[in-house]
């Protein structure tokens, strides 16, 4: 039986970070869940087909492939744009689920990262972290992460996207971003990804003693 961690939080709280460092240190397989949606997203506009489609979009999802998802394409604004639109699909958001859980029982064991892995996804998954940070402090790190790789930025059109994908995230009827009842609450704001992830390692490290 797969062992499975389920780390949740908002956009760039750090969780990607945790949850890459986790699936190394553990030999697991990893999935950031937010690309399957920026996957779909991106093979419909390939396609030239619409965005407002359900069932084409649906069709999309159940064909997607897991392992061809490139990081480095998908992370481009306008595929994220796209995928926002997408990912309030219930047929969509079904199918992706769907795909997602199939990934989590790969052996020995998998990391998965998103906004609704420890609710809905991975409900039994033995340990569920939920990463988050200020609003601030995350719009910082964007934006610092954006001039650093050369490009330019503005802090408060960063600020103002990250709450309005919180409110999105939060407020969508259909799997919003919550903590799970019984995840670790890890607050990155003015705590180290080192911290978190010596925090992380402690409740996986205990858990599979237990098993």
């Amino acid at each position: 039986m797969s062992f499975v961690v389920a780390i949740d939080g908002p956009a760039a709280a750090g969780k990607g970070t945790l949850a890459r460092r986790i699936a190394e240190t553990y030999g697991f397989h990893h999935l950031d869940t937010g690309l399957t949606y920026r996957a779909t997203a991106k093979a419909l506009l390939d396609a030239g087909l619409s965005l407002d489609d359900e069932a084409v979009a649906e069709r999309m999802a159940l064909d997607l492939d897991l392992s061809g998802l490139d990081r480095a394409v998908l992370s481009r604004h306008e595929i994220g744009e796209a995928a926002s639109k997408v990912a309030v699909m219930t047929p969509v958001r079904r199918a992706l689920v769907t795909a997602q859980r199939r990934f989590s029982g790969k052996l020995p064991g998998t990391v998965l990262d998103g906004r609704d892995i420890g609710t809905v996804v991975c409900p039994d998954a033995p340990v569920k972290l939920y990463v988050t940070a200020s609003p601030e402090v995350r719009a910082r790190r964007r934006f610092d992460e954006i001039i650093a790789n050369g490009g330019t930025a503005d802090f408060e059109a960063i600020f103002a996207d990250v709450k309005t994908r919180d409110e999105r995230d939060m407020g969508r009827a259909d799997s919003p971003l919550k903590p799970a009842q019984d995840a670790l609450l890890l607050d990155t704001s003015e705590m180290s990804i080192e911290a978190a992830f010596l925090a992380a390692k402690s409740i996986i490290d205990e858990r599979l003693n237990s098993n």
